[in-house]
């Protein structure tokens, strides 16, 4: 599985990008999931729901499924955080997995950029960034800039980059 990340400030594209590049890749034939890491806590489940009940009863993972779909929650009940690698074990064997997010981890990213955001780029201090898409022409030395709505160019890239 070939892995690539797309890294950013909050509302700097990020999830605009991995969405379009999700839509470009699996219409190029190839199969991809996708990580996301949030930096907050976050609920999939809805108060009132069997799912839910189980959750805050104690269960520490709780499977729910239909026809359409399985989802398989897990508690943090006095652990720590899952690193990438250990949350990439558990899935389904991909052409290509994107990963939002994870920024301190070594594998190759795009980072997203909005001028509207004041921030300034990450990639000058990260050799892991390896190309920057943004709204504003935004360059980092030595790396590819591409428009940060230029799905094909930057999946272009992208599938160059990992020999797909």
């Amino acid at each position: 599985m070939k892995l690539w990340g797309v890294v950013g400030w909050k509302n700097s594209g990020k999830t605009g990008l991995m969405e379009r590049l999700v839509s470009e890749f699996v219409g190029r034939g190839v199969t991809v999931s996708t990580l996301k890491h949030a930096h907050h806590s976050f609920d999939v489940d809805h108060e009132g729901k069997d799912s839910h009940r189980h959750r805050i009863a104690g269960a520490t993972e709780v499977l729910l499924s239909s026809r359409h779909r399985w989802a398989l929650m897990h508690e943090h009940r006095d652990e720590d955080e899952d690193s990438l690698a250990s949350l990439l074990t558990r899935l389904s064997p991909v052409d290509l997995a994107l990963i939002e997010g994870y920024k301190r981890d070594s594998h190759p990213k795009i980072e997203a950029h909005r001028a509207a955001t004041g921030q300034a780029l990450i990639a000058p201090g990260d050799p892991t960034v390896r190309a920057v898409a943004s709204d504003s022409g935004a360059a980092a030395e030595g790396r590819p800039t591409f428009d940060l709505d230029d799905t094909k160019a930057i999946a272009d890239f992208i599938a160059r980059e990992l020999g797909l």
